[in-house]
């Protein structure tokens, strides 16, 4: 059975560096979306999944800033790289401060980015397997999100997934604050009012399986978000 290709979004709208770009990364076994501008960037971000976005910077309809928020609205974590011939330090610190991986000005080496992608998709895949394989002792419980088991005194309650994932990250965040929008984002893809109606539905959720235990408190922080409060 083949690997599977990495998905790559390539949004630029020089015709003859975009068809070079896409064929080079085809090439080197990447499949590739090209789109001409900001707008049908973002349809094809919607309609498909990707595994990292390259951007040009200055496009028609949308400029690549403005994609990029729109992107990372939708998917935080999503490796991000701009390509630019803007070189102004303001452009380069605004394309870090949308959570770019990299800003790379044109012209620029093919080779180099192609081995800028593969080591950025490698340390991805490898925090994955890791958060994949991760166990959490909560107080009495545990926590088991690849089997999505929640275990105290040899009883466990099966979650949900969307249950799975909130406990996941609050989980990761112990005794720290899991923002609310960031927590609706990346379960529920935005933070709009119902969504945020919906956490707080099984954050009640959580509380109730969690009450076994008094050290364990699921702590609203008010318009912030939850700590998973754990007192050893």
């Amino acid at each position: 059975m083949e690997p599977i290709k990495p998905q790559i979004l390539l949004c630029e709208d020089d015709t003859n560096l975009g068809m070079v770009l896409k064929n080079y990364l085809e090439l080197n076994d990447y499949n590739v979306t090209l789109e001409r501008d900001g707008k049908l960037g973002l349809a094809a971000f919607q309609r498909e999944k990707f595994d990292l976005c390259l951007l040009d910077v200055m496009m028609p309809n949308m400029d690549g800033f403005t994609l990029a928020e729109e992107i990372r609205d939708v998917n935080p974590d999503i490796p991000l790289f701009f390509l630019s011939a803007k070189t102004m330090k303001d452009d380069i610190i605004q394309g870090y401060k949308l959570g770019a991986d990299d800003y790379i000005t044109k012209p620029f080496d093919s080779e180099v980015l192609l081995l800028k992608i593969k080591a950025i998709l490698k340390r991805n895949e490898e925090l994955h397997r890791e958060e994949a394989n991760a166990e959490y002792d909560l107080g009495k419980y545990h926590f088991n999100p690849r089997l999505r088991e929640l275990i105290i005194d040899g009883k466990t309650q099966t979650l949900s997934p969307k249950e799975n994932e909130l406990l996941k990250m609050l989980s990761e965040y112990k005794n720290d604050l899991l923002s609310r929008e960031i927590a609706l984002k990346k379960i529920w893809g935005s933070d709009t009012y119902f969504n945020g109606r919906s956490m707080d539905v099984y954050i009640a959720k959580l509380r109730k399986y969690l009450r076994e235990d008094s050290a364990i408190e699921i702590v609203n922080i008010h318009g912030n978000g939850f700590r998973l409060v754990v007192t050893e």
